[in-house]
């Protein structure tokens, strides 16, 4: 499996067509982080950039995933294949105390 930052350029002033998808996006990007094919999904303070990582087989598999996302018509993407992709939830085990 690879993995790929997408680098997603959002509308600079949105329109209430793009606003009203934003809990649909939301939704589906849960879903994709559930079935393990979104690692990391992280917006920006000015609210004009996403970055997510995606783990995907191709680029193809990858584009795909990013076509699925609701607001797809309204973006603009870049897309960079990583070596490695490290967070802390990966480096530090999880503790449980049940």
């Amino acid at each position: 499996m690879n993995q790929y930052m997408i680098d997603i350029e959002l509308p600079a002033s949105p329109s209430e067509e793009f606003i009203e998808l934003i809990p649909s996006q939301r939704a589906q990007v849960n879903a994709l982080m559930g079935e393990g094919k979104v690692a990391s999904y992280s917006l920006s303070m000015d609210r004009t950039r996403l970055w997510v990582i995606v783990n995907a087989k191709s680029p193809e598999a990858a584009r795909g995933i990013i076509a699925s996302f609701p607001i797809i018509a309204f973006i603009k993407f870049r897309m960079h294949e990583l070596a490695f992709h490290n967070s802390v939830r990966f480096l530090r085990p999880q503790f449980s105390l049940n």
